[in-house]
């Protein structure tokens, strides 16, 4: 299923994309991780698995925009929604 924007709208066609292999194919490259409370963690992508966990290496921890620190190889781990 794909979402259409209405004709007069100026925001381009959204496609949902599943989230799974996206990340797999980002294995390797570098990305951005940003927690819900603001912290960020620059590096690359080592791997994934199915709970959508992330290693990261040569990472670099950002609060509000500014580097604190290189952290080497990382795990950030994906809590599951407590509502």
């Amino acid at each position: 299923m794909s979402i259409q924007a209405s004709p007069d709208s100026h925001v381009a066609p959204i496609t949902p994309v599943n989230p799974k292999p996206f990340l797999a194919g980002l294995t390797g490259k570098p990305i951005l991780v940003r927690l819900k409370w603001g912290m960020e963690y620059k590096g690359y992508l080592v791997s994934t698995d199915n709970y959508m966990n992330l290693q990261l290496a040569n990472t670099e921890e950002y609060q509000d925009g500014e580097s604190v620190g290189s952290l080497g190889e990382v795990f950030i781990r994906v809590r599951a929604a407590e509502e």
